[in-house]
Order: structure tokens, then sequence, then C-alpha cells
């Protein structure tokens, strides 16, 4: 005897499914806005961590430059529709001296930071890029004038007594891979600044805009000189990395949305256990003794700092766009 499947029975399961979301999506809107926030920053927080995975593995065989191309041409793609409604007014800015700069120190920040990701372990790189809040509050007072305490300079301080334990210098631990990941920090950390500074005048599409193409431009005469031909199983790897890249700010900035930024901030270093236990999983390998201690102290300073910015009703370092891995 033949069976036959009941004629509406794929009706019944869509409307199934359909409630079954409804139900989540109503749940998820009871919730108060901060647990929302910290929901999503606990999502965002782990593509993040996965995207830096994905540079390491992907940076065994191919060029930083090439695999930095390829994320942008992603996410470019990705971006293309907000960039082109406004195109090419978007890229009329009164500032193009600012915008060039912001773009070779944009270049820099990744281009380090992903050699530093490839070459050192990943919680150690994380760590490491934590250290960008520190940079933020430097650039703040020097370039917009603002006022910094002695508690502020004080966590300052121990942030950096932080990055120092864990880079060891003088030791045979010691890495030039590490100060890159500084530098990094240091350069993304001005980059977070300077857009504070053109915001006065250039709209953000415009400043997403010269970003987006500015880069790609830079990176691509270097990306073709290096270029290696990528497996079927690296593109799809590049593809993974350009849209978790994607993912992770945007989710970054919707948890911000949700939540209040002096909460959230805080829950953003799930970045460091996310990394520990990817670099555990993957390549079998735990942060040291100088790690943990050092990645501790730049934490708790990066946390006083975020906390007395709350108290002082600042907004820098602890908005959405200052707690991207990128820019």
């Amino acid at each position: 005897m033949r069976l036959q499947a009941a004629p509406h029975s794929g009706n019944v399961a869509l409307k199934v499914q359909h409630v079954s979301i409804q139900s989540t999506r109503s749940s998820f809107n009871a919730l108060s806005g901060n647990l929302k926030g910290s929901l999503i920053l606990l999502v965002s927080a782990a593509l993040f961590a996965v995207m830096t995975l994905l540079i390491k593995i992907l940076g065994q065989h191919l060029h930083v430059t090439q695999i930095l191309f390829i994320r942008q041409i992603v996410m470019a793609l990705i971006v293309m529709p907000s960039i082109m409604q406004g195109f090419p007014g978007a890229m009329r800015t009164a500032q193009p001296h600012l915008q060039i700069l912001r773009i070779a120190l944009a270049l820099t920040a990744m281009l380090m930071g992903f050699t530093a990701v490839i070459h050192m372990p990943l919680a150690d790189v994380t760590a490491l890029g934590f250290a960008k809040s520190f940079f933020i509050t430097i650039f703040a007072v020097w370039i917009l004038r603002e006022t910094v305490g002695p508690r502020r300079w004080a966590a300052l301080a121990l942030g950096f007594a932080g990055v120092i334990i864990m880079l060891q210098p003088g030791t045979e631990g010691f890495s030039g891979y590490g100060l890159m990941a500084v530098a990094s920090a240091a350069a993304a950390g001005l980059v977070m600044v300077l857009i504070r500074l053109m915001s006065r005048q250039d709209s953000p599409t415009t400043i997403l805009s010269w970003q987006a193409i500015g880069v790609g431009i830079a990176v691509a005469i270097p990306a073709i000189y290096f270029w290696r031909w990528p497996t079927g199983t690296e593109w799809f790897l590049l593809a993974a990395m350009g849209v978790t890249s994607y993912l992770a700010q945007i989710t970054n900035i919707l948890a911000f949305k949700w939540g209040e930024a002096s909460i959230l901030a805080s829950l953003d270093y799930m970045r460091l256990i996310y990394a520990t236990i990817l670099g555990y999983l993957v390549y079998e390998t735990l942060p040291g003794t100088a790690t943990w201690i050092g990645a501790s102290v730049i934490v708790a300073a990066s946390i006083y700092s975020i906390w007395r910015e709350a108290r002082k009703n600042q907004q820098l370092t602890r908005s959405p766009a200052g707690r991207g891995f990128t820019n």
C-alpha cells in the first residue's frame, strides 16, 4: 500500500515554524533593554573571536594583504547599497586631508593587527588589542581637548603596565608581533578620535564611503603582488571571514542600541574568553601566566576607564564604534 502525505502537512509545518519564531521574538522583546543588549553583545564578541580565528587560519598560506583585500571586497559588496544611495555626493568632504589620514591609519591598524593575529596566540593578541581604549583616552586629550582626571590617568598607567607584563621585554617571551599588536591598537585608537573629529562636518555615510573605497584601493596593489590563488576551501573561509566581520560590527552596534554603554562595554571583554577557548580547541594552546596577569590588569584598567567615562557622561571609549576590532 502506498502512503501519501497529508495535503496540508507542509502548510502546518510552516505555521508551526512561524508561531515558534513569533514566540521567540515576543520573548526577546519582553526583555529589558540592557539584557537584550547583553545577549546581542555576547553574540558579537563570539563573532569577533571567530573572525580572528579565520584570519589566523588563512594567514598560514595567504599573504595578509590578500586577506585584507578580499575582506574589504566582501564588506564593500554588503554595504554597497548604502554607499550607492548617496554616491557620488557621499564622497564630498570638507576635510579630505583627515579622510586620507584616517584611511592610512585604518590600513596600518588592520595590517599590523592581522599580522599579529596570524603569528600570535589568539588570547594574547586579543588582550593586547584592548589597549586601544588607553590610546583613545590619550588622543582624545591631545586632539579633542577632553578633560581626564588623575584617576583615569592612573588607570591608564596601570593598563600600560599590563601591556608590558604581557610583552615581557628583555626576555625570551618577547615578540615583535606583540609590538605590532600594540601599534595596531594605537592606530585604531587614533582612528576613533579622528572619526569623532570628522563627524562634526562629514556624515557617517561619507566617512564609510571613503573608508570602503580608500582602504580597498590602497591594499589592492600589494595584494596583487603577493597574490596566491586560494583553494576552494580558502575561498569559502575568505567569504566567511568577510561576512563574519560585517555581522560582528552590525551586532556590536545593535547591542549598544538596546543597552547602556557603560554596562555593555564591560561585557565586550568576553572576546578574551572566546579567543582562549578557540585557541585551545583549534591549536591546543592556553595562555601563559604572563598573559593571564597582564590581560587581567588591562581588562580591569579598561573597565575602570569606561566606568569613569560613564560618571563623567563621556562617550568616546564606551561607544559602539570604539569597541570594534578593526576600523
